[in-house]
C-alpha cells in the first residue's frame, strides 16, 4: 500500500508540474488563451509550408500539430497532413474535424500550414524529394481505409489523433511520433488491443487508449494512464509528458533527398 501512496503521489506531481509549464507556456504565447471567439481567431498561414508554387516540381509530405482551440489546447493538440505531389502547385490537406455532419474526415478544410484557431502550428514530418512522392499514394490509401470515417469523440478517441495514428502505422516511412498530448493517438477497440505503435516501428498494448503501454523506435517507452501518458524517448533524448507532450531535444522527421 505504501508503494502503491508513493506512486500516486508521484503521478499527481507531474501531472500538476506538467500542467502548469503548459499553462505558463499558453500565457506567454498569448495563443491559447487569448479569449478571442473562434470566428475571429487566426486561421492565417504560419509560414511554415514551403511555395507550393516555387517548389512545384518537387513531392512535399508534412504533418502539423497544434494546441486545440480554447482550454483544450492546454492539454491536447490537433494534427493534420498535408502532401503534393512533383508537378503539383497546390497541397491537398486532410485532418479529421469533430463538428458538421457525415464524414468526419475533412480535405482541404484550411490552408495547409494554417493558424488553427489562434494556435500556431508545429511541424512533426517534412519529407521532401522521391521519398515523399512514393509515400503519397499509400498515405491516400491510408486515408480511404481509417476505420471511423464517422465517429468522433474528444475523449478518449477515437478523434483527429486516431485518424493521424492510423496513417502512421499504415505508412512507417513517415517515421511519424506523435506528442504525448496528442489525446486520442492510442485509442484502439477492445478487439483489437494489441497491435502497432502510432509510428508503424513499434509494439503498443491499449485498452481504448485509456490504459496501455507503447514501445517504439520513434515514441521509445510510453506508459497511458486515463489518456495522461508519461515515457523516454531515447533516439532523440527528451522527457514524454501529459499537457506538455515534449520536454527536450526538438524532433522532426525529415528527408529533403
Amino acid at each position: 500500500m505504501s508503494h502503491f501512496r508513493a506512486l500516486s503521489l508521484i503521478f499527481i506531481c507531474v501531472l500538476l508540474l506538467s500542467f502548469g509549464q503548459s499553462l505558463a507556456k499558453a500565457a506567454h504565447s498569448g495563443e491559447v488563451l487569448s479569449g478571442q471567439g473562434w470566428w475571429t481567431a487566426r486561421r492565417d498561414s504560419a509560414g511554415i509550408a514551403p511555395d507550393p508554387v516555387r517548389n512545384s516540381q518537387i513531392a512535399i509530405v508534412q504533418i502539423y500539430a497544434a494546441p486545440t482551440y480554447g482550454w483544450r489546447g492546454l492539454v491536447a493538440v490537433h494534427p493534420w497532413i498535408i502532401f503534393k505531389r512533383a508537378g503539383e502547385t497546390h497541397y491537398t490537406r486532410y485532418d479529421v474535424i469533430g463538428w458538421g455532419n457525415g464524414d468526419v474526415i475533412h480535405r482541404d478544410s484550411s490552408i495547409p500550414d494554417g493558424y488553427w484557431y489562434g494556435s500556431r502550428p508545429k511541424l512533426l514530418v517534412d519529407h521532401r524529394g522521391a521519398r515523399a512522392e512514393a509515400m503519397i499514394p499509400q498515405i491516400e490509401a491510408a486515408i480511404k481505409s481509417y476505420p471511423y470515417p464517422q465517429t468522433y469523440r474528444a475523449w478518449p478517441g477515437p478523434n483527429s489523433n486516431t485518424f493521424m495514428a492510423h496513417i502512421g502505422r499504415e505508412v512507417p516511412e513517415l517515421e511519424l511520433d506523435l506528442p504525448a498530448n496528442a489525446i486520442g493517438k492510442d485509442y484502439r477497440s477492445l478487439i483489437h488491443p494489441v497491435g502497432l505503435s502510432p509510428s508503424g516501428k513499434g509494439v503498443q498494448v491499449s485498452v481504448l487508449g485509456i490504459l496501455g503501454v507503447t514501445l517504439g523506435v520513434e515514441e521509445g517507452v510510453e506508459v497511458n494512464i486515463l489518456t495522461f501518458n508519461f515515457g523516454v524517448d531515447f533516439l532523440s533524448p527528451a522527457l514524454r509528458l501529459p499537457f506538455i507532450g515534449r520536454l527536450g531535444q526538438d524532433k522532426v522527421a525529415n528527408d529533403h533527398g
